[in-house]
């Protein structure tokens, strides 16, 4: 029964309630006493209600805990909100309706910046600089495409950077090339940075306003928690440090963040001692910054994922590219050996199966010098995965990080993947459900602005393998990858509080626990597994305090 001596300040019922809890996995109330819960369970709960107590009616509808992004980019994806914004447009009539708009209201702007561009858009993926030159001619633009590992840059940023047939490739990217060697406009992985080390600066002020304008959107989206995958300066991206720690400092940081701080690929265990005293320093109000993101390689869709084979090429032959290890293996087992020693946890990039293997490999050389500390290695995009790596998550107690929306049928993998990988390794592809029924465990985020941080829109793609705006008859994307209702909700919620450490008072709901609460506008598990993306959010709070709705 429910300590009645103190009614609650918060009541929420007419369920149904999904707890996450296996003792109890379905309620019909919640009572929460300032930031956390104190009584869970069905009529009894009432018993709380006071008169000062704000009592939320459910009828009908879900409560579940707040959902966790396991990874994304939340102050890059709101800058880009202000910015040339392509993430809302599909075609290149519309990308060019965009970028002249955006051009014309911003006349006295020194640089077009702005991104969210998707590579089928484009032949082969690759737009020109031609194209933005008859947009904008007298300014120097750069945008970076949907993924993020790529620019798309005019003639005039060409110039300004120096770039031309003479420029060679840098060691982590590729200049693409005219059959002169001239540059084309799009630039591939590091070569983005440059043209892109030239852009001005972005201030304090503005990263604030950044992720004030991400936390917006991501409460309403119902999460209350995420893991930032990039706290430092990479790929001409500033580090977001200082606005996480201010937004900690006035209170207006209501969501509970983990920040993963980057390696710098280009130097090695000497960084230690300077993540060390950016973890202390980056470690206040509800930052923390106790994990150290490293990315060992690139995307499948321009050729840099690493794999164990070749890629073939555009006319189904074995080509002699097999992606890119950024870290050399033996570096890499090392560096993560050394960052476990000190309890960081380490957050990888890790998209084709040779990265993968890298990155497991790196966890076992962990493992095996300093014991099963509970530092909780997480790898993050898993596109390829080598069967015989499914079962070591497992074994290695390395969490699998799925970013669910990419695995569907969609031009970028139907044109721009499966005819390079092959299909022995398209079958490889996300696997969900074989990482599942190994005993991995499953968390789960978006990689915005990569794609839709909407954690119901990745939801019903891990269900139904299909876009949740597909048309009728796409075919599933392996349907024996698909997982339950049940497990995906799960990856979203308490697996991603285990990747961020909150799992001892969040990602469930439990007397004692944090009252971290989504308020969803249907109940899915009552519906057809096609209509889950139709779900909305209707409420969010974060420790008992409404922030959307």
């Amino acid at each position: 029964m429910p300590d009645t001596t103190t009614a609650a300040d918060l009541v929420l019922t007419g369920g149904p309630v999904h707890t996450g809890s296996p003792a109890r996995s379905r309620a019909t109330s919640v009572a929460v006493r300032g930031e956390r819960v104190v009584a869970v369970g069905h009529d009894e709960v009432r018993e709380l209600i006071g008169p000062r107590t704000e009592v939320v009616d459910l009828a009908g509808k879900l409560l579940v805990p707040g959902f966790q992004d396991a990874h994304a980019h939340p102050v890059g994806g709101g800058l880009e909100m202000g910015q040339c914004d392509l993430s809302g447009a599909t075609t290149l009539r519309e990308y060019r309706e965009t970028i002249t708009a955006y051009a014309r209201a911003h006349g006295d702007a020194e640089w077009i910046t702005g991104g969210g561009w998707a590579m089928e858009a484009f032949p082969g993926g690759l737009p020109t600089a031609a194209e933005l030159d008859a947009l904008v001619p007298d300014r120097p633009v750069y945008l970076v495409n949907r993924d993020h590992h790529g620019a798309w840059v005019n003639s005039l940023a060409l110039e300004l950077a120096g770039l031309d047939a003479r420029t060679p490739d840098p060691s982590d990217g590729r200049i693409e090339r005219h059959p002169d060697g001239s540059p084309t406009g799009m630039l591939q992985e590091g070569a983005a940075s440059l043209v892109g080390r030239l852009l001005p600066p972005v201030t304090r002020e503005e990263r604030v306003a950044g992720l004030l304008r991400a936390q917006e959107l991501l409460h309403s989206l119902g999460i209350t928690a995420w893991q930032d995958a990039l706290l430092g300066d990479h790929a001409n991206l500033t580090d977001p440090t200082d606005a996480y720690l201010a937004c900690a400092d006035d209170g207006t940081l209501t969501a509970r963040v983990v920040g993963a701080l980057w390696w710098d690929r280009a130097r090695g265990t000497e960084q230690i001692e300077e993540l060390l005293a950016r973890r202390a320093a980056g470690t206040r109000g509800r930052l923390r910054s106790t994990t150290v993101k490293i990315m060992q390689d690139g995307v499948a869709e321009n050729g840099t994922a690493a794999l164990l084979g070749p890629y073939l090429d555009g006319c189904g032959c074995v080509s002699d590219n097999s992606g890119i290890s950024f870290v050399p293996p033996e570096d890499l087992k090392k560096y993560v050996t050394e960052l476990d020693a000190h309890g960081f946890q380490v957050h990888f990039h890790a998209l084709g199966d040779r990265a993968v293997r890298e990155a497991l490999d790196a966890v076992e050389a962990a493992r095996r010098a300093n014991g099963r500390t509970d530092t909780r290695p997480h790898l993050a995009h898993l596109q390829v995965v080598h069967p015989d790596d499914i079962g070591r998550f497992r074994a290695l107690g390395a969490t699998a990080n799925l970013q669910p929306l990419w695995a569907a049928h969609e031009p970028q993998m139907d044109e721009l993947t499966i005819p390079f990988l092959g299909a022995e390794r398209t079958s490889w592809q996300y696997p969900f459900g074989a990482l599942l029924r190994s005993g991995a465990t499953l968390a789960a985020g978006s990689d915005w602005p990569v794609s839709s941080p909407d954690p119901l829109q990745g939801i019903h793609v891990a269900v139904n393998r299909v876009g949740p705006d597909a048309p009728a008859g796409t075919p599933v994307f392996l349907p024996g990858e698909r997982i339950g209702l049940l497990d995906a909700l799960t990856a979203y919620t308490a697996g991603s509080a285990y990747v961020n450490h909150l799992d001892h008072e969040t990602g469930t709901i439990a007397d004692g626990f944090l009252a971290d609460l989504v308020v969803l506008d249907r109940d899915p598990f009552a519906g057809p597994p096609e209509e889950i993306g139709a779900t909305r959010v209707e409420q969010t709070f974060v420790g008992g305090r409404r922030v959307f709705g």
